[in-house]
């Protein structure tokens, strides 16, 4: 009997809430993905990109996020999601339709492509392409400790110091997260997220 099966004298408010909790991160992974569908004016039944499925993932990443105050310099400045790779277009015009008309905590989103890292500390959210591997260490460390969420899709990217990163398992697409490096610059990454990660760092 696994963990999630409920056994047979719980009754069914316990086999119920059991049921619950197994279809529980199933359901939640589908709503990083499915504003794809909504947000982004995909028809139902199409299969989503490589980038566009990317694209969902990063909006909810900033939802799931919390940045300290002094990372904002009004109360309505927008949370701005950097991009630094090489042909940022495909992503950024697929980031620009999942975010359209959305805010997070009453902040609009705001989209940038950046040319380096050091002019990326002006970002919230950087998103990092595999182009950038051979660079990725030097990337990291000119963000010199702000409080920048990064993003990646390389082998490599938690152990050089990032925090979330893009992966293939088992055919499925998923993340890895380190918390502790984001709580060393001061991000809090809700536990609904941390919930959803195929690995976490603690």
């Amino acid at each position: 009997m696994t963990a999630s099966e409920p056994k047979s004298g719980d009754g069914p408010v316990k086999a119920n809430q059991a049921s619950m909790r197994a279809r529980a991160t199933p359901i939640l992974t589908l709503s990083l993905v499915g504003l794809l569908a909504v947000g982004g004016g995909l028809a139902q039944e199409v299969a989503p990109s490589t980038s566009q499925l990317k694209a969902a993932f990063l909006y909810n990443f900033a939802k799931f996020v919390e940045w300290p105050p002094e990372a904002f310099g009004e109360a309505k400045s927008p949370i701005v999601i950097g991009i630094l790779g090489e042909d940022p277009i495909p992503i950024r015009g697929d980031l620009e339709r999942a975010i359209v008309g959305k805010t997070i905590n009453n902040r609009p989103l705001e989209i940038k492509p950046f040319r380096s890292a050091v002019d990326a500390t002006n970002c919230h959210l950087l998103y990092i392409g595999a182009s950038e591997q051979a660079h990725l260490k030097q990337i990291l460390e000119s963000l010199g400790g702000a409080s920048v969420l990064t993003v990646g899709e390389t082998d490599d990217f938690i152990q050089k110091g990032g925090m979330i990163n893009f992966i293939q398992e088992k055919g499925k697409f998923r993340f890895q997260i380190s918390e502790a490096t984001a709580k060393s610059v001061h991000l809090k990454i809700s536990s609904k997220l941390l919930s959803l990660a195929s690995r976490t760092a603690r």
